[in-house]
């Protein structure tokens, strides 16, 4: 099998061999994956951090064999945790800007490799750590982004991408979307029981969950729509202001850590 890693500050993941197809999910700088296949210009992926399977260009890409891979995957690693970080590839002095939630080995003096390209970091980093606290922390700095179809960054991010980075960069994994976050955690009977941090599920009127947001202080909540936004919450479901009106209808409560 071959394997690769993003070396570009995000390459789109779509659903199809094909430029127009539709966006399901990106990668950020460091995240690494497995090749299942290729079809003319393009491969299959499933993502070492989520395993979610989708379609990128053959050029978007540092491939990687299976010793190289392995030696990735078993590096602590470091995420970048502000939206003015970016790396320079030391052969080429080629300047790279970087989002976060993008990850790299842990730095010796602002320099790592990937193999046998080095890089030297300028910008801030953390080290992720399993705190809870961390949480809103992190999903306010999202504040305003625009909401995005697959996205996975400030510049265009989804509401299970949002919720996914927020617990990242706070030190937990969640998978990409909003119909698998859901299977995980534990159930809470009532709004009342919530604390800041959980996971609040959203169905249609079909019974299926679609829409997904963090638990942001008492009746409010933040999430991925039309732009990230701070909203009121209560047992019925999603009550937008600006709209006067539910936007969306409470379903589940999960709590993940």
């Amino acid at each position: 099998m071959q394997h690769g890693i993003c070396n570009l500050n995000v390459i789109p993941v779509r659903k199809t061999a094909e430029h127009t197809s539709e966006m399901v999910s990106q990668l950020l700088f460091g995240e690494s994956f497995d090749i299942l296949s290729q079809q003319e210009n393009w491969i299959q992926i499933i993502s070492h951090y989520d395993n979610y399977i989708g379609w990128i260009h053959q050029r978007q890409f540092l491939s990687l064999d299976a010793s190289e891979i392995e030696l990735v995957r078993n590096q602590p690693k470091v995420l970048i945790c502000n939206t003015t970080s970016s790396v320079i590839e030391n052969a080429t002095g080629i300047s790279i800007p970087l989002l976060m939630g993008s990850s790299m080995p842990i730095l010796s003096e602002d320099q790592f490799n990937f193999i046998n390209k080095a890089y030297t970091l300028n910008g801030n980093f953390i080290i992720p750590t399993s705190q809870k606290g961390n949480i809103i922390k992190y999903a306010a700095q999202f504040l305003g982004a625009p909401y995005l179809w697959g996205g996975r960054t400030h510049f265009g991010i989804d509401c299970s991408g949002f919720t996914q980075m927020v617990y990242k960069l706070a030190g937990y994994g969640l998978p990409r979307d909003a119909s698998q976050q859901v299977l995980l955690g534990e159930t809470l009977s009532f709004l009342s029981e919530a604390e800041i941090g959980d996971l609040l599920f959203f169905d249609n009127t079909e019974g299926n969950i679609v829409h997904v947001g963090i638990l942001y202080a008492i009746n409010k909540i933040i999430h991925a729509s039309g732009n990230v936004r701070i909203d009121t919450i209560d047992h019925q479901g999603i009550y937008n202001e600006s709209l006067q009106k539910y936007t969306h209808q409470l379903r589940l409560i999960k709590r993940m850590v």
